[in-house]
């Protein structure tokens, strides 16, 4: 069985626009987390990560 994918919130929760300044997730991506399929959220982990380096 898969392993299970953590959210990556890190409990700081503070925004630049969009875009969560500490997970690099934006709020439609916070939002549906929890309703999200591994693919989806690993997809979403992706993003984040390369929101993250442009900064």
């Amino acid at each position: 069985m898969a392993k299970k994918i953590e959210s990556p919130c890190v409990g700081v929760c503070q925004f630049r626009g969009q875009v969560c300044v500490a997970c690099g997730r934006d709020k439609a991506e916070i939002k549906a987390w929890h309703g999200m399929n591994r693919k989806q959220k690993i997809l979403v982990e992706k993003r984040a990560r390369q929101r993250m380096r442009k900064r």
